[in-house]
């Protein structure tokens, strides 16, 4: 899903220092960096935060078909692990709801548009986060064991989304 998001960007910003990564603060389950940007969060005992566990299913449910399980990528699309970290938070999401298309005599990339699709659009920060946390390699693979409970508010802008 996120593989022409993240691989055809004219735009990447390489982010690689921590303040791309850390957080900063954290606000009714959501945690962000400095800059207001959504990231992920492991707590001292190991659990993730509900927003990256929440991005592995949405992730598995929208996205793993063309750009393979845990963003490692596959023989139809890139992997998108390290470009959640790699590209812009805001270029991400643009490509995610409008789509892209590169094709010409060495490329041959096409990204559909989510923009209309609430399974990608109520989680798209959610499926973020946990890209990011599976480019720095901070959650491995497979499903996530422990995790922090859903916020009510989390679960207020869920419904209010998805309607």
């Amino acid at each position: 899903m996120v593989t022409a998001v993240l691989m055809s960007t004219g735009s990447v910003t390489l982010a690689q220092d921590s303040s791309n990564i850390d957080a900063a603060y954290s606000e009714n389950g959501r945690y962000f960096t400095e800059d207001d940007i959504p990231t992920y969060n492991i707590d001292e005992e190991g659990r993730i935060d509900w927003l990256t566990y929440s991005g592995f299913r949405r992730y598995h449910s929208e996205c793993h078909v063309c750009h393979g399980p845990e963003g490692e990528g596959s023989t139809y699309a890139p992997a998108l692990k390290k470009s959640a970290i790699e590209l812009d938070y805001y270029d991400f999401i643009d490509v995610v709801v409008n789509g892209r298309k590169r094709v010409n005599a060495s490329e041959n990339s096409v990204m559909p548009a989510f923009g209309d699709n609430p399974n990608v659009m109520c989680y798209l920060d959610d499926i973020y986060v946990y890209l990011k946390a599976r480019g720095t390699e901070a959650v491995p693979r497979g499903r996530p064991g422990a995790k922090e409970p859903k916020s009510d508010v989390i679960r207020e802008d869920e419904n209010a989304c998805m309607g």
